[in-house]
């Protein structure tokens, strides 16, 4: 079973592509023969990992790939790492501001993804869809999303996960804005390709995907 995950609106937003990418990314890979499952999540710290977590009991997925918006981004961003950190510039939609809180108090400074990312960064391009590996998520409902999910897999053998960010779609920028942006389906394939490589890569291939600052 493979469980992807996208978030609600949030902001001023009236929609979320991450959740439009993920219903899209199930049926192209139901149709591929695929046991899939997608869930929207609240954006709501605390609420959101909640519902997350439920999800995992409940249906014991192998695979886990959570999506979210980064607005102002270009690429399909497989994210390395999530830190144990909320530190939140806007409310969430309860309004919600924690401000240098723990994820999980007492956790880990941080879990790395468990899906192979540059393999993942390399069939992205191969499809030729925008990809690139990202050093943070954030310190919003993303990041603690994604610390949540590797929380949980962690006492979970067997079982991988990690979390994307998505551009924006074309409809949300505003007219004369040079802010990037992404088609569904686009983004929709990108995911399926982050699957497909999980699936059939246990170790990561090595490859040079790193940032200066």
């Amino acid at each position: 079973m493979i469980l992807i995950t996208g978030f609600e609106p949030f902001g001023h937003e009236k929609i979320n592509p991450s959740w439009l990418a993920a219903r899209r990314a199930v049926a192209i890979l139901r149709a591929e023969g695929l046991a899939v499952e997608a869930m929207e999540l609240p954006c709501v710290f605390g609420e959101s990992a909640e519902v997350l977590r439920e999800a995992i009991t409940r249906l014991d997925p192998e695979l886990v790939v959570c999506a979210g918006l980064a607005g102002g981004r270009g690429r399909v961003s497989l994210e390395r790492v999530a830190i144990n950190c909320d530190d939140a510039r806007i409310p969430d939609n309860k309004g919600g501001r924690p401000i240098d809180q723990e994820v999980v108090p007492g956790g880990p400074a941080a879990y790395f993804s468990t899906l192979p990312i540059k393999a993942a960064l390399r069939d992205l391009d191969l499809a030729g869809i925008d990809g690139e590996v990202s050093q943070t998520a954030g310190t919003y409902v993303c990041n603690h999303i994604f610390y949540a999910l590797m929380h949980a897999l962690a006492d979970r053998p067997g079982a991988r996960g990690g979390f994307v960010h998505l551009p924006y779609l074309p409809e949300q920028v505003p007219p004369g804005s040079a802010a990037p942006s992404m088609t569904v389906e686009t983004a929709a394939n990108g995911i399926a390709a982050v699957i497909r490589a999980s699936l059939r890569t246990r170790t990561d291939v090595e490859m040079s995907a790193g940032a200066t600052h």
